[in-house]
């Protein structure tokens, strides 16, 4: 009979971890089983994710000194973003990030190959071909969409997956992965607690840009996955939302309004101006509730009086705040929100090696339904390259957010 291997135990203050999520025991079994209605697989814990023991907060290990390569180990990784040109800085945290994660994994097997795509798709493409020429097995990154696509070609051409930090869906695709916080996962989580919440009609004020084009599609077949009602959408050029306001007219505003909810899906910087254009208008988020995305989570825009008692979708901070503290105290500066990304991929792909041999990157590993959870909750690849999410929902008032609805540790049945 097959036997589980438990996972070795973590050392007393290690560090959040990538967790490896397995459906069952790891080995064939010697006999049929028989097939019963199974709980929703449990998250166990990837082997030798604590620092080691002479680890010193601060020190450099001198395999992370050698140009360009973070580890010493066999299994080779590329690391390709930008650390010149455009998004330079944001490179270069990602870099820092990885070096983190390598340091506070117990001797992992693998080496990272840092390659600069010079913010270019060019520089993607001879980045992504050089490392898969010394060996790399799997390529992280790159950041930007243009430069996305033009690694992954260059990837897919000699067998290779792609884990990429792009929010941009269109760059996705069988053997490229997302990572990134993409705003379908987070339009699904705050439909699907809207609903569960007793709302049951929805209208949308969505910008004319790609964000917007972004959560459309994803916002109607949410809404229509939950049974329930979309009673009015309109568009608006950015800046200007107050035709799109008197057009939605009695749908959201009065006390005969016929939603129940609003979703504005709108940035930092526009949505003062939205929530200011509402608020004249006589929107009353007492009666219809505005909702949003993860892009709301910015502090500046708590205290709007159009977005009081309105709820958001987003990664649950706290494992955020602790790996920023372990990076500040570790670089001498906080690091930028997409840093996480990188110290997640790093980390999974030292347990992916770890644990599945030759199997470690192959598509069947990366898009195991259970998924995986890392620094940012529990996330799963999709065989078209997007990811799920585990995702909270805050809600604001009185000038802050708090989380109403914790991010579940297990993911939900796909496609349900």
């Amino acid at each position: 009979m097959a036997r589980c291997v438990p996972p070795r135990a973590l050392r007393a203050g290690a560090a959040l971890a990538v967790i490896l999520a397995l459906a069952g025991c790891i080995g064939v079994p010697d006999r049929a089983r028989s097939v019963r209605a199974a709980p929703p697989p449990r998250a166990e814990l990837a082997p030798g994710l604590a620092p080691p023991a002479d680890a010193v907060p601060g020190s450099t290990p001198a395999a992370a000194s050698a140009p360009g390569r973070i580890g010493t180990g066999s299994v080779k990784v590329a690391l390709v973003v930008p650390l010149s040109g455009q998004g330079a800085n944001l490179g270069a945290a990602m870099r820092n990030a990885a070096e983190l994660a390598i340091e506070e994994y117990q001797q992992p097997d693998l080496q990272i190959l840092v390659r600069d795509d010079r913010g270019s798709p060019d520089g993607a493409r001879e980045a992504t071909s050089a490392a898969i020429a010394e060996g790399a097995e799997l390529v992280l990154g790159p950041l930007f969409a243009a430069n996305v696509a033009a690694a992954s070609a260059t990837a897919r051409a000699a067998g290779k997956p792609v884990i990429a930090f792009s929010t941009d869906a269109s760059v996705a695709g069988p053997g490229t992965y997302l990572l990134s916080f993409l705003p379908q996962a987070e339009v699904d989580r705050i439909v699907d607690e809207s609903v569960a919440g007793g709302r049951r009609s929805f209208a949308a004020l969505i910008p004319e840009n790609a964000y917007g084009n972004a959560v459309e599609a994803q916002f109607r077949e949410a809404v229509a996955r939950k049974g329930a009602r979309l009673v009015g959408i309109e568009r608006y050029a950015p800046g200007a939302p107050e035709p799109a306001i008197a057009r939605l007219g009695g749908l959201i505003t009065g006390p005969g309004a016929q939603a129940d909810t609003l979703f504005l899906p709108e940035t930092a910087d526009g949505l003062p101006n939205v929530a200011a254009a509402l608020t004249k208008a006589g929107f009353a988020p007492s009666r219809v509730r505005p909702i949003g995305t993860a892009v709301w989570n910015e502090p500046r825009l708590f205290a709007l009086p159009a977005l009081q008692g309105g709820r958001f979708a987003a990664p649950d901070t706290g494992g955020f705040g602790n790996f920023a503290g372990r990076y500040q105290a570790r670089f001498g500066t906080s690091p930028p929100r997409v840093a996480s990304l990188a110290y997640d991929a790093v980390s999974l792909s030292a347990a992916l090696a770890r644990q599945y041999g030759t199997q470690r990157f192959a598509d069947a590993t990366l898009t195991k339904s259970a998924g995986f959870a890392g620094v940012d909750g529990t996330f799963r690849f999709r065989a078209d390259g997007l990811s799920d999410r585990a995702l909270a929902v805050h809600e604001i008032r009185n000038n802050a957010s708090s989380v109403v609805s914790p991010a579940p540790r297990a993911l939900a049945k796909p496609g349900t």
